[in-house]
C-alpha cells in the first residue's frame, strides 16, 4: 500500500508512525514549516520524517503546481490528511486510485472546521474525539469511516482534551487501516444537518467578559489555558492571562465582577455572584503575586 501523508502537529506524527507501524509505504510527506511567531508546544513531522528517511515538503500552498505534478507521479493508492492546516484541492485528491481520508478531532458531525477541541471545552461539552473520514471538497464533510471518543471532565483544559485526542485518533487509524486497505471499511452517513461548523479562533477571542456567568468564563479559560494564548483580562493598564484556574462557587465578598484580591487570594468575580479561584495569573508570561495585584488594582481605584 503506498500512501502520500499531508501532516502536521501531534496528530501528523502519531498517525504517520501507525502507518508506518502498518507497513504502509510512504511515498512522500507534505507538511508545514514552523511559524516563528507561533508557540511549538507540539511534535515535528518534519523531524520524524528526517528520523525515518522519509521524503518530505514544505510548500506555502498544497495548491503549488509543482505538488500536484509531484504526486501525480507517484499515483498513489491513498491520500492522508492528519493534521494539516490547508485545505487540500480537489483535484490533488482525485489522484488518490483509493481514496482520501482526514483524521478529524471530533466526532462528527459536530464540530466540522478549525480548532473542534477549543470549541468543544468551550461549550461545556462531556465528550469529543477523533474521527477518521473521507475527504471531498466541502470541509469535512465526507462520509465516517471510524470514531473514537474520549471524555472531557469537568477541570480538562483544552491542552489536555487534545492529549486525548491525539490517542484517540492513533487507536482509530490503527483499526481502520486493515480494513480500509483490503477495500472493505464502512462508509457510515456524516449528516451535517446533525452536526455544527467552527472557523478559527483568534488570542483577541480569549478576552474575558467578568460579566458572564462563572461556568461560561471557566469554560473560556480552560478552552485556551496555556500553551494556546490564554484567556486575558485588563486592569489598572495591566494584562493579565490566567494560567491556572478552578471554580470557587460562590464569590468570597460582595465584589463587582473582575480581578480581586481577597485574603491573599486571587479571584476573578462572575455576574452570576459565582467566582473562580485564579491560582496562577501571568503578566508578560511571568506569575503575578496577590500582593502586586492587590497594589495595582487599588492604584486605579485611586485613579
Amino acid at each position: 500500500m503506498q500512501a502520500v501523508v499531508f501532516a502536521y502537529h501531534n496528530v501528523g506524527v502519531r498517525c504517520l508512525k501507525v502507518l508506518l507501524a502498518r507497513g504502509v509505504d510512504v511515498a512522500l510527506v507534505v507538511t508545514h514549516q514552523d511559524n516563528p511567531a507561533e508557540t511549538i508546544w507540539f511534535e515535528s513531522v518534519a523531524a520524524l520524517c528526517e528520523e525515518h528517511g522519509l521524503p518530505f515538503v514544505t510548500p506555502d500552498s498544497p495548491a503549488d503546481p509543482a505538488l500536484w505534478e509531484r504526486i501525480a507521479a507517484i499515483g498513489p493508492r491513498f491520500i492522508f490528511s492528519f493534521y494539516y492546516r490547508h485545505m487540500i484541492p480537489a483535484a490533488l485528491l482525485g489522484l488518490a486510485r483509493e481514496g482520501a481520508y482526514n483524521m478529524h478531532g471530533s466526532l462528527l458531525p459536530r464540530y466540522r472546521g478549525r480548532v473542534p477541541v477549543n470549541w468543544a471545552v468551550l461549550h461545556g461539552e462531556t465528550e469529543t474525539g477523533a474521527t477518521l473520514h473521507e475527504m471531498t471538497a466541502k470541509p469535512d464533510a465526507g462520509a465516517i469511516i471510524a470514531q473514537t471518543a474520549v471524555p472531557i471532565l469537568p477541570d480538562d483544559t483544552a491542552f489536555e482534551v487534545f492529549g486525548k485526542c491525539t490517542v484517540a485518533a492513533e487507536q482509530t487509524l490503527w483499526q481502520a487501516l486493515p480494513a480500509l486497505c483490503a477495500g472493505r471499511a464502512p462508509r457510515l452517513p456524516n449528516d451535517l444537518s446533525q452536526g455544527s461548523y467552527f472557523s478559527g479562533r483568534k488570542p483577541e477571542d480569549g478576552r474575558i467578559d467578568w460579566q458572564r456567568n462563572a461556568a461560561d468564563v471557566y469554560n473560556l479559560h480552560r478552552a485556551v489555558a496555556p500553551p494556546y494564548p490564554g484567556a486575558f483580562t485588563v486592569a489598572g493598564g495591566h494584562t493579565f492571562v490566567i494560567g491556572r484556574a478552578r471554580l470557587a462557587g460562590q464569590a468570597p465578598a460582595d465584589l463587582p465582577p473582575g480581578l480581586a484580591v481577597v485574603d491573599n487570594s486571587i479571584f476573578g468575580i462572575c455576574g452570576d455572584g459565582r467566582a473562580l479561584a485564579i491560582q496562577q495569573l501571568l503578566e508578560n508570561g511571568k506569575p503575578v503575586l496577590p500582593s502586586t495585584l492587590a497594589t495595582i488594582l487599588d492604584a486605579a481605584i485611586v485613579r
